[in-house]
């Protein structure tokens, strides 16, 4: 039995701009150059845009799911234990706050009304934050993901979001990563177990038009 294709109704929707700092998405950001390959490959940053854009204009509600900014007052000296790629973050400050680098691409400022959910110390945006809750209290439960970076944060929320029952979309072309190889490995053989449909922006931009 074929599976339907998803919808995006606005009452039922919700878009994730995930993690979309200056240090990632801004020519000048402490981890762009590492990311260039992808973003510039994809036009991820334009593909992002007509993304949020055309949510908006459908009326879908914006959350922004934004990784722990690095403050002098983290706690990682007292840790016992902290995945790699935690720690390499806390070692090179990255997203710190009060930077230029730790601020959002202004492209993905959030508007009034839109929701900005508590930061995510690791990759998943809904683990130890109100993501969730805010979901629920919207009453959605269908989820559209752009942003960074897609074999960590991305990758993670996708897998959170289909455990805890959301319908998941991965917009593949408005993603990005370190490089094409981390980027197909999570798009070929990690996400379709998860995300009921991967897809480029054109896609779902016009999905959100004739809804």
């Amino acid at each position: 039995m074929a599976t339907p294709e998803p919808t995006y109704e606005p009452g039922l929707t919700g878009l994730l701009v995930v993690d979309p700092y200056n240090d990632f998405l801004s020519e000048g950001g402490q981890l762009y150059e590492r990311a260039r390959s992808t973003l510039e490959g994809l036009d991820v940053v334009a593909h992002m845009r007509q993304v949020l854009a055309a949510a908006r204009s459908a009326g879908v509600q914006v959350f922004v799911t934004p990784h722990h900014r690095w403050r002098e007052s983290d706690p990682y000296g007292h840790w016992k234990t902290m995945p790699p790629v935690q720690a390499a973050a806390a070692r090179g400050r990255t997203f710190a706050d009060g930077t230029w680098g730790g601020g959002f691409h202004p492209d993905f400022a959030p508007r009034p009304g839109e929701i900005v959910a508590q930061e995510h110390w690791l990759s998943s945006g809904f683990a130890n934050t109100d993501l969730d809750l805010q979901l629920t209290k919207h009453g959605l439960r269908k989820v559209v993901l752009i942003g960074m970076r897609a074999n960590t944060c991305i990758e993670s929320t996708v897998r959170f979001a289909a455990e805890l029952g959301y319908e998941v979309t991965v917009v593949k072309d408005a993603i990005g990563s370190f490089g094409f190889p981390e980027l197909e490995a999570s798009l070929q053989f990690t996400m379709p177990a998860y995300a009921s449909a991967i897809v480029p922006a054109e896609d779902v931009v016009a999905k959100l038009g004739h809804p």
